[in-house]
């Protein structure tokens, strides 16, 4: 069975991505981090503040897991720190998987956090001064699991459908 993994900081469109290319393939498609929210019973940035980093990653990594295992054609929609914990980026690549890496820049990445902060644990208390920084050095410190992909996709100034377009291309 096929599996197609997004994978990309929290902000590069991977949801939407996935969503969108899993229709065009006719996959089925499926989002890990509302996997854990309906698992655990409670929204990612409540699982943070009541249980803790440590407890979401674990979940996050089982529930990974399991999806790797589903015997059917899958597009996933991983969270942005899927790749970094629980060596998730040995799984990105194999027979049957392939990751894409939807690479954005910086100022995108604040520019759509802006509006999304408060569901955002990892950024949410940051102060618009502090956001930039910070997501410069995540982005830095994440990047070697990112660039684990098997593939990598700009998707600053992009639609989703050529986003969609350009995955389907390399393919192919």
């Amino acid at each position: 069975m096929k599996k197609v993994i997004f994978i990309g900081y929290m902000g590069s469109g991977k949801s939407f991505v996935t969503k969108n290319f899993a229709a065009k393939l006719g996959f089925r498609c499926l989002d890990l981090d509302e996997m854990i929210e309906k698992k655990s019973g409670m929204a990612i940035d409540k699982i943070f503040s009541a249980k803790g980093e440590i407890y979401f990653r674990k979940l996050e990594h089982e529930l990974f897991l399991e999806v790797l295992n589903i015997e059917e054609n899958l597009v996933i929609s991983t969270g942005g720190g899927t790749p970094c914990y629980y060596n998730n980026h040995e799984l990105l690549n194999g027979e049957h998987v392939t990751s894409i890496y939807l690479r954005a820049s910086i100022d995108t990445l604040v520019a759509r956090l802006k509006t999304e902060k408060q569901k955002r644990p990892l950024v949410a208390n940051l102060k618009d001064d502090e956001e930039k920084e910070f997501i410069a050095k995540h982005l830095f410190d994440r990047s070697f699991y990112y660039n684990q992909a098997t593939f990598k996709v700009d998707v600053d100034n992009k639609s989703i459908e050529t986003i969609v377009t350009e995955i389907s291309e390399l393919l192919a």
